[in-house]
């Protein structure tokens, strides 16, 4: 297939966010796909529980919407959450037809309970290889339709002209070459920024990079200090922090402490099945209290076939470090997982800058608000990427941003209490953002980091590769995070200050941040 500069579509990103919406596009135009690693490479390929969608009998979009503003601690955006709920049915019907095979048990979907679900509404593949599946098959699928997919491509810029986006610029991360295209519609399905934390559950190629383009090309940056931290993450010395399913939970296992004794109740009255921010917290707190590096999940009273069965993966991963699940408690702490805050999008996708749209992790539609229910992560992906497609096909005038009352945040630019500019590398901005903007805040610890912060973007010479660039991004969302959560004095959802512990009825509203 031959390379064009102008495409209708030109989107950034392969996950289920980037292939699922260019799948879409490529019956309205000329669609391009780039991606800075292989076609593979997102975290996508990570998401083990499954995608949530009220499919089952005794469910409905109205359950669940109401279990997913539950989990929002107030911050929703209740139309989005309408959308995202109702039309869950039809995007599960589109991949199914796509090709995905969802687990079933005797002709029927098999559904599984999550944390802060009122009922079974999780569907999966492979056990826990859900976004695996998803991945792969979409991915096949895009390979042998005509769309162009341009691998090793990193965008560096977006082109904006007359205050509408108008290309892209893209950096090639085998021949040190840039290359411009332009497009009719930018998309961003770019992902999430978990590569900013010591200890993530995200793939490497999750270092912000939508987020820091947009913020660039003028598009608003909202709720960046919610940061999802899932509660199990696999702790094990000189190991990734590989994910131990949410779904786990909803089948049974329980976090105990170094007594093997459950402990969740003493939190909140779902126990185990609490929302991830609580069920985080809780865990951060037993590890403080006892002086400990991790709790441990216990897996080891249920059937060891069954386990092996519906855990493919986990047990699989975990039997290779040495570790028989069946058998032994697995040792789990938080792990930063999930960016609900990104691109200020409309309920159509649009940006605040004409052309520029964005969905998947990336953007922020509202619909997750301060916590995001165990998930609709990818469920968000396909239900926003497709109205951003029924945007842009039909005559429609532009949408008008939606989400509630917005504080404005612009980066500080005060060098007064400015340390020393120390060498920064991955490993070093990790640590610092993990111990000033983690699980647990306070004012001086986000204080300190935001002072460094800005000393690292006093650096005017960076060299001209992938690792460079992904670490620019990197800097400029830590720092619209700290400086996000350093604003916001109240704990909400995932945002907790130790020095304001309680909710706040004035912070009822999203603090937006946009290039001056």
């Amino acid at each position: 297939m031959s390379v064009i500069t102008h495409y209708r579509y030109i989107i950034i990103g392969s996950g289920i966010a980037g292939l699922y919406t260019a799948l879409l596009a490529r019956l309205h135009g000329p669609t391009l796909i780039l991606t800075k690693g292989s076609i593979e490479d997102c975290n996508t390929q990570y998401a083990q529980g499954g995608i949530a969608a009220s499919v089952g009998e005794n469910d409905s979009p109205e359950l669940h919407s109401k279990d997913t503003i539950a989990a929002s601690s107030g911050l929703y955006n209740s139309e989005a959450v309408n959308i995202l709920s109702t039309e869950a049915s039809d995007r599960i019907a589109d991949l199914i037809r796509l090709g995905v095979q969802f687990d079933t048990a005797h002709g029927a979907l098999t559904l599984a309970n999550e944390a802060a679900h009122s009922v079974p509404r999780i569907l999966h593949a492979g056990g826990d290889a859900t976004g695996q599946h998803i991945e792969m098959t979409l991915a096949s699928v895009a390979r042998l339709s005509n769309i162009y997919i341009l691998e090793n491509k990193l965008v560096t810029e977006i082109s904006v002209e007359k205050q509408r986006a108008r290309g892209v610029v893209a950096f090639d991360s085998t021949t040190g070459q840039t290359h411009e295209f332009s497009g009719d519609y930018i998309i961003l399905a770019s992902g999430g920024a978990g590569q900013l934390f010591r200890y993530t559950t995200n793939t490497s190629v999750a270092t912000g990079d939508g987020v820091a383009l947009a913020y660039r090309a003028g598009a608003e940056i909202v709720d960046m200090e919610f940061y999802q931290f899932h509660p199990t993450a696999l702790r094990i010395p000189n190991a990734p922090s590989f994910l131990i399913s949410e779904a786990t939970r909803g089948e049974g296992a329980t976090l105990v402490d170094q007594s093997g004794q459950s402990f969740m109740k003493r939190y909140h009255p779902l126990g185990d099945l609490a929302p991830r921010d609580i069920v985080s917290r809780a865990i951060a707190s037993e590890m403080n209290q006892h002086a400990i590096n991790q709790v441990w999940l216990k897996l080891t009273h249920l059937n060891p076939e069954w386990i092996i069965t519906r855990f493919p993966n986990i047990y699989a991963t975990c039997y290779q470090l040495g570790l028989d699940i069946t058998k032994e408690l697995i040792p789990v702490a938080p792990a930063a997982h999930y960016m609900m805050g990104g691109v200020r999008t409309s309920t159509w996708g649009e940006t605040s800058v004409q052309g520029l749209f964005a969905c998947g992790e990336v953007a922020c539609t509202g619909v997750h608000g301060a916590n995001r229910l165990a998930s609709n992560s990818l469920l968000e992906t396909v239900v926003f990427g497709k109205r951003i497609i029924s945007r842009t096909t039909e005559s429609m005038t532009n949408h008008v941003l939606d989400h509630a009352s917005n504080t404005a945040l612009a980066l500080s630019t005060d060098t007064a209490n400015m340390p020393d500019v120390p060498h920064l590398n991955l490993s070093t901005l990790q640590n610092h953002v993990w111990n000033g903007a983690g699980i647990i805040r306070s004012r001086e610890g986000l204080a300190t980091l935001k002072d460094q912060l800005i000393a690292w973007s006093t650096i005017s010479t960076w060299p001209q590769t992938t690792e460079s660039y992904e670490l620019q991004n990197l800097l400029l969302v830590a720092r619209l995070i700290t400086e996000a959560a350093l604003l916001r004095e109240e704990s909400r959802g995932a945002h907790y200050r130790i020095d304001c512990p309680n909710t706040s009825v004035k912070w009822e509203n999203h603090i937006t941040s946009k290039k001056p």
